[in-house]
């Protein structure tokens, strides 16, 4: 089995002859520490001879210096990668809920990837994300906002986002789920080929398992999400 290894702001697993790289963000404040809190679901792409990169991040209100950095980071991740086993296939971006914005921000606009796999899209305004912020602004009268703004990044996924591969992947009990808004700013671009899947669970089924393995150990995995976690990685071979 691969162990992680930590490359700065990025977390690495690397099967000893990978057929192909993933470039995972996750969402908020999972991706703080995506070695465990996507554990389940990276290693089990990473048993399919997937090298692995997941970005480690905090939230922050500048969404898109975020995404200029993840961009950079994986970059440098992958020249080191390549550096021990040669040249790789281009990556498959994997963002899940605020990791997918992330991606999608990408100032290359995804055409040095093969294409992205965007899990339980998010993309609220500052207030409905973070709680205090919205009591602020109640109490003090001020407005703070992402940058871009949800409109605005709608608006620059259709209009500069240039990747026509997008497999979008949503939960049946979500109410955080915002795929159905970017499903339909993808599809206004010429050349569009994004699908749309829809599994059991929850927002957070991508990673709940990474931290009841951490915390209960292996009896904890709920079977399901193990199904899905296959089934992803089954799916990124195939692109």
């Amino acid at each position: 089995m691969a162990r992680w290894r930590n490359l700065g702001n990025t977390w690495s697993l690397w099967p000893n002859r990978p057929e192909g790289l993933i470039e995972i963000i996750g969402g908020s404040y999972l991706a703080s520490n995506p070695q465990i809190s996507y554990r389940r679901l990276l290693e089990t792409l990473a048993n399919k001879n997937l090298a692995v990169h997941a970005w480690g991040y905090l939230p922050g209100l500048d969404h898109q210096a975020q995404a200029n950095q993840a961009w950079k980071d994986l970059r440098l991740s992958r020249e080191k990668l390549e550096s021990r086993v040669g040249l790789l296939p281009r990556s498959i971006r994997m963002g899940h809920s605020l990791g997918c914005k992330l991606h999608l921000l990408a100032p290359d606009g995804g055409r040095n990837s093969k294409a992205l796999i965007a899990i339980s899209f998010n993309n609220f305004g500052a207030n409905k994300s973070i709680p205090i912020l919205q009591k602020a602004s109640s109490k003090f009268g001020f407005h703070s906002e992402f940058h871009p703004s949800p409109k605005q990044t709608l608006r620059l996924i259709r209009d500069h986002y240039s990747q026509p591969k997008n497999l979008l992947i949503r939960f049946n009990n979500d109410s955080l789920d915002q795929t159905k808004s970017l499903q339909d700013s993808l599809s206004k671009r010429s050349l569009d080929s994004s699908k749309l899947i829809t599994f059991e669970g929850d927002h957070l089924t991508p990673a709940s398992a990474g931290f009841r393995k951490n915390v209960f150990g292996e009896w904890a995995i709920n079977t399901t999400q193990e199904n899905i976690f296959e089934q992803i990685a089954c799916l990124s071979g195939e692109l």
